[in-house]
């Protein structure tokens, strides 16, 4: 049994666990639950912006602990500051260090769009991902069957949440639907865990037209963002550097920063 497989496995019981302790009538009770979400694809279309997604997480099945002393409050905010135009935030527990309550936290102290980053296997954890105060929900075709993924999207879209489905080939485009706004390349296998961004340079081109798209994992070279923008990626989902530097929101601005020299040089050529 590969990473991925124990995840889900271990996802799938932990969700059966949680309906019995916070049925789906207590989540609606929420105070976020119907309050308006901040769409995450107009953020990452925003011209001001380079359109990155900083992400907070502890630590990964493949890099171990990578930051257990970062305050969410300061993190979240420092990285908007820095230019960030959305915040991801890891709320898998087992395998990352999240928690739920991390994501209320950002949410409390940035009106910005929030995704939760987080393996989703039922309808459930949709509930949950609105009540905890998420703007998106990630999907993972690799996880999911297509027709799967298109309940989970239309129940996303029905509460307010737009949808990143992340691929990790070109097989798994025929996974994306109307109910999805975001099409993210996952540059890890997640079987191996080893990255190459070569797998977003190869599968560009065949990605529906109609989608906002990005990049995600093994990104944190500003020659790398500068490239990918202007293939067309519109956006860039970015953890494990930030989040390895004694300083994440200082290296998610110099990194915006160097990505924006770098992208203004190569269309200036």
């Amino acid at each position: 049994m590969n990473i991925l497989e124990q995840i889900v496995q271990q996802k799938t019981k932990e969700v059966e666990k949680r309906k019995q302790l916070y049925p789906l009538e207590l989540l609606t009770q929420s105070i976020y639950f119907n309050t308006p979400v901040v769409s995450l694809s107009k953020y990452l279309k925003r011209t001001d912006r380079f359109g990155v997604i900083a992400e907070f997480k502890r630590k990964s099945p493949s890099a171990g602990i990578i930051n257990n002393e970062a305050s969410v409050e300061k993190t979240s905010i420092g990285y908007m500051q820095s230019g960030a135009s959305a915040l991801s935030i890891l709320t898998d527990k087992e395998f990352f260090g999240g928690q739920s309550a991390d994501l209320t936290e950002a949410r409390k102290f940035n009106f910005c769009p929030i995704l939760r980053k987080d393996f989703i296997v039922d309808e459930y954890q949709v509930f949950e991902a609105r009540s905890i105060g998420a703007d998106a929900v990630l999907l993972i075709a690799t996880c999911l069957e297509k027709r799967r993924i298109l309940e989970l999207a239309k129940q996303a879209n029905s509460l307010g949440l737009e949808v990143l489905l992340e691929v990790h080939n070109e097989a798994e485009l025929d996974k994306v639907n109307d109910f999805v706004q975001v099409v993210g390349v996952n540059n890890r296998d997640l079987k191996t865990f080893k990255t190459d961004i070569q797998m977003s340079r190869d599968i560009f081109g065949k990605m529906p037209k109609d989608f906002v798209k990005i990049s995600e994992s093994g990104i944190s070279n500003p020659n790398d963002l500068a490239e990918l923008k202007q293939i067309g990626f519109d956006g860039f989902l970015i953890g494990g550097y930030f989040m390895s530097q004694f300083d994440p929101a200082q290296a998610c601005r110099s990194l915006i920063r160097d990505a924006w020299i770098q992208f203004n040089a190569l269309v200036n050529i």
